[in-house]
């Protein structure tokens, strides 16, 4: 009997994508970003479910994410958000991705590893419009990307660029990015001859501005149920992910007991304390001791003490009887009560894509 793992709900993740998908303007599609293991739910899964209700694109941050996804979503689109080595250009090919140029130099090596494979490579471009980071900056694009339309190993399909920043209202600094972006976009489409497959907003920028839809958005976190809560918002969607633990054992101490290492958190009267099969080996956050709650019998329980590698320690108090064996909710949902990933984050002074991306890969994904 496991200690610890992870189930996911595959009928709201179906629910979230054709909510996502209903939401977009006519001809733009969903490029369900499946990077970090699906931010955590399993890729593999992830993809398969999404492909089951026709999604048809997905974005991966590396080449060795290719494979996962491939298997799962044999004839999707699958765009790979950072930079492709040459040398990892076979990889690329048999999984038939997309890899995005992010400046000149990148293009043209990975033209040449092309020419070497006598296959034309598809390719996005990237442009940096104001994140600092990946990409052509947006000043010189325009003259930057000119020679990649002559480069014969590469045939460019689509352009892109990332938001740093996404806020309601029209002083919206994204704003900026976009009049950016369509500038570079429109000489590159113009360098092209036709319609390039344009992508711009991740889950924020896709809930607050239905007008920067294009030919694709790339929801993230949303897909997963984090982010598109407001009712009155463009879509809601719900978390997918619940965590779950057992009680190893369940002891009953008096008052003054030291709990953890340190002895940071003393019982203040007798309780009963369940000890419980998951620590910061498995992602639960150290930064959470004697501040989380956890579900034991449909009733909200304190962790206290430090969280350890292994285990955590939870006060069930002296009311409800409580055994080995018992199901813990880390994340979820028990009885009547909720605790999710972004009540986690807010008490590590976090966001929950690192509450969601930091539980341990090797832990048992159960899809329900």
């Amino acid at each position: 009997m496991a200690l610890c793992w992870l189930e996911v709900d595959s009928s709201v993740l179906r629910d979230n994508l054709r909510a996502l998908r209903s939401a977009l303007s006519g001809g733009c599609e969903i490029v369900v970003v499946v990077k970090a293991d699906a931010y955590g739910h399993g890729a593999t899964a992830v993809a398969r479910i999404a492909a089951g209700v026709g999604i048809r694109w997905f974005a991966v941050a590396h080449a060795e994410e290719l494979d996962a996804v491939r298997r799962a979503a044999p004839r999707a689109n699958i765009v790979i958000l950072g930079p492709v080595r040459p040398e990892e250009l076979d990889l690329v090919t048999r999984h038939r991705g997309i890899p995005c140029v992010v400046d000149l130099d990148h293009g043209r090596s990975l033209a040449a590893a092309a020419r070497r494979q006598k296959r034309p490579l598809p390719v996005h471009l990237k442009i940096d419009t104001g994140m600092g980071r990946l990409g052509f900056d947006w000043a010189g694009a325009a003259e930057a990307i000119r020679p990649l339309f002559d480069e014969p190993g590469l045939r460019i399909e689509g352009i892109c660029t990332h938001f740093a920043r996404v806020e309601a209202g029209a002083e919206d600094p994204a704003r900026v990015q976009v009049e950016r972006f369509l500038v570079v976009a429109a000489a590159a489409q113009e360098m092209a001859g036709r319609r390039l497959f344009r992508h711009v907003s991740g889950s924020r920028g896709m809930l607050l501005h239905p007008e920067w839809d294009f030919e694709g958005v790339r929801p993230g976190i949303a897909v997963y149920g984090y982010g598109a809560s407001d009712p009155a918002g463009r879509v809601v969607t719900r978390p997918v992910l619940q965590w779950k633990a057992r009680v190893a054992q369940v002891r009953c101490v008096p008052a003054g007991t030291p709990v953890g290492y340190y002895g940071t958190y003393t019982t203040p009267a007798a309780t009963t304390l369940a000890v419980v099969g998951a620590g910061y080996a498995d992602g639960y956050l150290r930064s959470l001791s004697n501040r989380a709650h956890v579900l034991i019998g449909g009733r909200r329980c304190r962790v206290v003490g430090r969280v350890s590698m292994n285990w955590l320690v939870a006060d069930v108090g002296l009311y409800g009887a409580v055994a080995p064996g018992d199901e813990v909710v880390l994340i979820g949902r028990q009885g009547n009560q909720e605790i999710w990933a972004d009540e986690l984050a807010t008490l590590c002074r976090t966001i929950p894509y690192e509450i969601l991306t930091g539980i341990r890969a090797t832990i048992e994904r159960r899809v329900t």
